[in-house]
């Protein structure tokens, strides 16, 4: 049973993974003995540091920086990854960004960046990333949904835009490609505690007892909760899973909530 899940040996380029979900994504797969490619734009030593982070914990990790919204950045790295480290097994979408404005008030500009990197990136990414699969007759590319891409919520319209099209550019992947023996699916995260959303998860935040209420769980996901899925979906164990959106939500999308007179 173990063998379904060994993904001892294989490459992993993980867009946007020098901190929170990403690197949480990282530290699982490599902790299961995958080779970690940690990828970012903001800044080599951003990624310096989390390839060190990684190796310090016995990973096998390196780091390339470039923007997964350039085309010809995305080409060049690809090849550049395949020829020093070696063929791309796992890819995983994770790069994307959130801007919290009223749709009434969103600049254009600003909508049509959160839909480049939140939606067009992965299309780019996968496109030339799944070559490389098709031809060698296997793969697995997960790409970072939302609950955003079932539910709507004040102020991001953007994101959710996005989000609610990458589940459906999952699809389509595997509808294209599956028969090439590449797995394309989903996770779509619930609210997970990181530094990121560290300030607000204080008792008495209004968006901290909202989450708790709202959560059947009762609590904020752990970023490790991510790993089993992330290893599920790069390992043979969903070689028959194909254009599904693995929700790991603590079952906030499973209810309609509960009154608030209720316990």
């Amino acid at each position: 049973m173990t063998d379904l899940f060994d993904i001892k040996g294989k490459i992993a380029l993980i867009t946007g993974s020098t901190h929170g979900l990403g690197m949480a994504m990282a530290k699982g797969l490599g902790q299961a003995g995958a080779t970690i490619v940690v990828n970012g734009n903001s800044s080599q030593q951003k990624i310096d540091d989390a390839v060190a982070l990684l190796q310090s914990e016995g990973i096998n990790a390196v780091g390339y920086k470039f923007n997964v919204t350039d085309e010809k950045e995305v080409i060049a790295a690809i090849q550049k990854i395949e020829s020093e480290v070696g063929p791309i097994a796992i890819l995983i979408n994770n790069a994307g960004i959130i801007k919290r404005i009223p749709l009434i008030e969103m600049e254009v500009a600003d909508f049509k960046e959160v839909i480049d990197i939140d939606l067009v990136s992965p299309f780019i990414v996968s496109k030339h990333v799944a070559k490389g699969m098709i031809e060698r007759r296997q793969g697995k590319i997960i790409n970072i949904c939302s609950m955003m891409s079932e539910l709507g919520r004040s102020t991001v319209g953007a994101y959710a835009a996005a989000k609610g099209g990458l589940k459906m550019l999952t699809k389509n992947m595997a509808t294209e490609w599956a028969k090439y023996n590449v797995q394309i699916n989903g996770i779509g995260p619930g609210y997970f505690a990181t530094e990121q959303t560290k300030p607000i998860r204080v008792d008495g935040h209004p968006f901290n007892d909202f989450i708790i209420s709202r959560t059947p769980a009762a609590k904020w996901g752990d970023p490790g909760d991510l790993a089993g899925a992330a290893i599920f979906l790069s390992s043979k164990a969903s070689d028959f899973v194909n254009g599904h959106i693995l929700y790991v939500d603590g079952g906030i999308l499973a209810t309609i909530g509960k009154p608030s007179n209720e316990e």
